[in-house]
């Protein structure tokens, strides 16, 4: 459910960049199949100013942000890791005032607030290009590349002076190989190509990955140099990465990002209540706690989200003359209104000071590297007592008796929720088998679960479609099906587990799914 942002606009900059001494001599790019023409454009004057906290985030998290005049693309640039060659810029336009030079547009800076924080965004340095372009044609007259030719001229804001002043000066020579972005693709194999050419020429690749990291040099080390021999330590650290991934899609609306950071939310959950319970302490119990708040936040823009699609799905499928009243609009419409609703709040929340101090209290976390050899070095994680807390779990269910619908419910619930911790908990620590037996389990309970939920929602809506005079026939007919299918899910994972792999764990006695599901019938 993309929204548009009008200020700013983004685009896919796939290029690479190559050193160059001052006598190396610009390549030709004649004989190559492909290139029909070059057009030398005019030499262009750039002029930027690059930003970043005092402890130098973006940098560190390979993100550029600068205030650029001079060039057809004047204006802020925001740029972001996109995979090998590639970063997605985002752009927005400069506006006039003395003010501005220094105040970054609210739209960059809330695209990477989960890695800014409440910091100040200052200047750290500045750089200055004479960038000569050609322009690379193909036969139908389609520019499929941009060959730069710069001399760079930069100074890198000094610490000890205040942030504005400028270091020793530093001049180099580079070259840029850009494809023009079309249709939100770019063609690799042309690039590869066009930059054997290059090397052809006496060029070598950039020793940095921009030119604001040349200018920083060292200063800028990546996160997590030293990694944690404690595979539990290691996963949680991915999993703040990855959290940081997700809180910019879902800034940006992204399809099913709200559910990708609510997944991440709950691996991290997971990961750190098992370190938790191994190490016999409760350093993480506030963290779990802000977690859990933040994952309840953002559910309610995955709920409605999920709503929305499967009652979408579900009228497609029916005859029209089956899919009666103002149902499409009380069920997906509504439901669309709600996770807009619930986005927004969410939003809210991640623009908050709590919000930041919980992303500052998992930095702190994962930067303690627990000693892989001290006197009192806590037990390695298992995942011994993730898989009992599913035994138990499912024992309980089984005692629950025929009949007690909504009982039965919670019973299966709390299974799933257990398993997908032993599922996250098994990946961590190398027990793939045991990790996929935890998602068959995980998936075939949610299946049930997202029937109860729907179930419920169905019988509001079509309360109130009553009471407002609408005909309520097809709520009854989805309610049918989705208590079909609840019908369905306690025999799916009899039949799964007939097909599944062996044993819920490696070097142990084989734990089978059928015997977490249904413990009465293994006893």
């Amino acid at each position: 459910m993309p929204v548009k942002a009008p200020k700013t606009s983004r685009h896919l900059e796939v290029e690479r960049k190559f050193d160059v001494v001052e006598s190396t001599v610009s390549p030709s790019f004649e004989g190559i199949a492909t290139v029909a023409h070059v057009e030398t454009s005019p030499t262009e004057s750039l002029d930027a100013t690059y930003f970043d906290t005092p402890t130098q985030d973006l940098a560190r998290n390979k993100i550029t942000l600068r205030r650029r005049t001079g060039g057809n693309d004047a204006g802020w640039h925001l740029k972001l890791p996109a995979g090998p060659d590639a970063r997605t810029e985002i752009r927005a336009r400069l506006t006039s005032g003395p003010a501005e030079h220094d105040t970054v547009p609210n739209e960059l800076r809330d695209a990477v607030l989960a890695i800014v924080r409440d910091r100040p965004l200052e200047p750290v340095a500045r750089i200055t290009t004479e960038r000569e372009t050609q322009v690379l044609y193909g036969a139908e007259g389609t520019a499929l590349a941009e060959f730069s030719n710069d001399h760079v001229t930069a100074w890198a804001a000094t610490a000890s002076d205040g942030p504005a002043s400028p270091s020793a000066e530093q001049e180099w020579r580079e070259w840029e190989l850009e494809l023009v972005e079309s249709n939100g693709t770019a063609d690799t194999e042309l690039l590869s190509r066009l930059s054997n050419r290059l090397l052809d020429a006496g060029a070598a690749p950039a020793g940095h990955a921009s030119k604001l990291a040349r200018v920083l040099g060292t200063t800028a080390q990546p996160n997590g140099t030293q990694l944690a021999s404690d595979p539990v330590h290691r996963a949680v650290e991915e999993q703040v990465d990855e959290l940081l991934l997700w809180d910019r899609a879902v800034r940006a609306d992204a399809y099913d990002a709200v559910h990708q950071m609510r997944v991440t939310i709950r691996k991290i959950r997971s990961l750190l209540a098992d370190s938790q319970d191994s190490s016999g302490t409760s350093e993480t119990a506030w963290i779990l706690d802000e977690l859990r708040e933040l994952g309840n936040v953002l559910g309610a823009a995955r709920d409605a989200e999920v709503l929305a699609d499967r009652y979408q799905q579900a009228l497609d499928v029916l005859p029209p003359e089956l899919v009666r009243g103002r149902i499409r609009e009380r069920l997906v419409e509504g439901a669309r209104r709600r996770y807009q609703t619930g986005r927004r709040r969410s939003l809210i929340a991640m623009r908050s000071e709590r919000y930041f101090r919980l992303l500052d209290a998992l930095d702190t976390w994962v930067a303690e590297i627990p000693a892989s050899a001290s006197d009192e070095e806590a037990a390695p994680v298992t995942i011994d007592a993730a898989y009992k807390r599913v035994r138990k779990a499912a024992k309980a269910a089984a005692r629950v008796e025929s009949g007690a619908e909504n009982e039965r419910d919670l019973a299966l619930h709390r299974i799933r929720k257990r398993a997908k911790r032993l599922r996250y908990t098994a990946a961590a620590t190398g027990a793939d088998k045991v990790s996929e037996q935890a998602k068959v389990i995980q998936t075939l309970l949610g299946d049930h679960q997202d029937s109860v939920v729907s179930r419920e929602h169905l019988s509001h809506q079509a309360e109130a479609a009553h009471t407002a005079g609408e005909d309520t026939f097809t709520y009854g007919l989805l309610y049918q099906q989705e208590a079909d299918l609840a019908e369905r899910c306690p025999n799916s994972p009899k039949r799964c587990a007939e097909h599944a792999t062996k044993a819920l764990g490696q070097g142990r006695a084989s734990w089978p799914v059928s015997r977490i599901l249904f413990p009465a019938a293994a006893a």
